[in-house]
């Protein structure tokens, strides 16, 4: 399954490609990603090699931004998280192949529907915590929650890199929560990914994000938050098309 040449020479681009993605808006680099893996690899498998993957790229783009990383936020952001975890744990859920494409294809535009004057920013008291809890319960679903947060983190009266550092933060408690749970309660004792495998996908997720760094200097936040929204509302709706076909017309292809 990991062993073909072309395979791994798609992956390797894949995650180049959508770690600088992401290392320029802060989004739409996680659902490609996610939606690609999906027909690579079995879907927990698939969750896991993601989770590190995203992990290493928003890790290291929290590093490189560490300067305008909220802490406060993350803080809140995490113990929601940390309780989404727990209600999990009790429902051992894996998600098929059309479910985690219907989602990923949801999700944006329900986290763009909501009226402006009536969505919270991360600062306000309790969002935090609430887009850990539901954030993280969508990564368990779908293995992305960048939309959600964007919901929150992006309506921030703050410069776009302290969206980005904390965005990315917020993600690394998130992925390494999906790592727990797929990785260590959903597969635990069983076979996933190869370990080179895995080291070799962080590897080539922070030369991605490395190479943003200088686009995102470049970018206005005029242009940074308008192309995010085209960006990630394009991509949902390609998701939901093929989730919705897949589930009507491939069930075997489904699982």
């Amino acid at each position: 399954m990991f062993a073909g040449p072309v395979t791994l020479a798609v992956l390797g681009v894949l995650i180049v490609g959508t770690s600088f993605l992401s290392g320029v808006f802060g989004i739409a680099g996680g659902m490609i990603l996610m939606g690609g893996l999906i027909f690579l690899m079995p879907v927990p498998s698939a969750m896991i090699v993601h989770g590190v993957t995203q992990l290493a790229a928003n890790g290291w783009r929290a590093v490189l931004w560490w300067r305008y990383v909220n802490l406060g936020v993350v803080l809140r952001f995490a113990a929601g998280s940390a309780a989404s975890l727990l209600l999990f744990s009790l429902l051992l859920f894996v998600p098929n192949r059309a479910t985690v494409l219907i989602c990923l294809g949801l999700v944006p535009f329900l986290a763009f529907a909501l009226p402006e004057r009536y969505a919270p920013h991360a600062l306000q008291p309790g969002a935090a915590e609430i887009a850990g809890f539901v954030g993280t319960g969508l990564q368990f679903v779908s293995g992305v929650s960048g939309p959600l947060l964007d919901v929150i983190l992006i309506r921030m009266p703050v410069d776009r890199r302290v969206i980005v550092a904390s965005k990315s933060a917020c993600q690394v408690v998130a992925h390494s929560m999906k790592l727990v749970y797929f990785g260590g309660i959903v597969m635990a004792g069983q076979s996933t990914a190869p370990v080179w495998l895995l080291a070799a996908c962080a590897c080539l997720a922070v030369a991605g994000t490395t190479l943003a760094r200088q686009v995102l200097d470049r970018i206005t936040d005029r242009q940074f938050r308008t192309w995010t929204k085209r960006i990630v509302l394009t991509i949902g709706a390609v998701y939901l098309l093929q989730g919705l076909l897949l589930a009507l017309t491939g069930p075997g292809l489904a699982q």
